[in-house]
């Protein structure tokens, strides 16, 4: 009997795990993930070592599988991982990495858990640096960084911003959605805004260069009756018997 004989059989976790996400509760809710999701998914084309999804359940261990507790943040950014489709979070399986930044979407049935379990769930066991909520009704957004931790509160900057040191970006209100802004305060656009301020910025380069090829004809009309009045001003000179190179 060898050595690997007598080894007890060790069994692992299964990481092929699918979501088991409820529904979300409204429209205002799947946007919001939607608009959060396809800005980042914009601004971070190039990169390939991020993770970001929604409403997709993290699985992080046995116990929890158990119980069936699970738990799907509403939005959430992985950094520093493969950027690829998942059926969902599996942490052992993932290296043991931990979400970097996390966002709920609160709502009447959500908001105390999201407040309070939640929190305390994100702060002690997933040590997620930045956790955020925000409200579709009554626009209340709170963020929170881990310091030794704990979380701390996130203070607003003067245009009610809150920076994430993680995603390099504010969050912050526009429009009555949470949205992303860049260290100077511009704002990211969506995937259609972005579209949009193409189109129009194509469209105002062509309306520039049509007004440049009038501009253009109309100075060459008016060089050619310029041309045309001073013939016809010449030829009454010589009828009146005038040399107009004379004059």
């Amino acid at each position: 009997m060898t050595t690997l004989d007598i080894l007890p059989e060790v069994t692992c976790p299964p990481t092929d795990l699918w979501s088991d996400e409820p529904p979300l509760e409204s429209d205002l809710h799947l946007q919001q993930i939607t608009i959060l999701i396809g800005c980042l998914e914009r601004l971070w084309q190039e990169r390939t070592n991020y993770y970001a999804s929604g409403n997709l359940t993290i699985y992080y261990n046995e116990e929890q599988l158990k119980k069936r507790d699970f738990c799907g943040p509403d939005f959430f950014v992985v950094l520093d991982t493969e950027k690829r489709p998942r059926k969902s979070w599996v942490v052992w399986g993932e290296g043991g990495k931990y979400p970097n930044v996390i966002v709920e979407i609160l709502s009447d049935s959500t908001a105390n858990i999201d407040r309070t379990k939640k929190k305390n769930l994100y702060q002690n066991t997933f040590r997620t640096p930045n956790y955020f909520w925000f409200d579709p009704e009554s626009l209340e957004l709170q963020g929170f960084r881990l310091i030794a931790g704990q979380y701390q509160a996130i203070a607003a900057n003067e245009n009610g911003y809150l920076w994430s040191e993680q995603l390099e970006l504010y969050l912050g209100i526009f429009d009555r959605k949470l949205r992303y802004f860049t260290v100077d305060g511009q704002l990211v656009p969506t995937p259609q805004e972005a579209e949009l301020e193409q189109r129009q910025a194509k469209e105002q380069i062509l309306l520039e260069r049509e007004q440049e090829r009038q501009a253009k004809e109309q100075a060459i009309l008016e060089k050619e009756q310029a041309i045309l009045e001073r013939e016809r001003l010449a030829q009454k000179l010589r009828e009146l018997g005038i040399d107009p190179e004379t004059i």
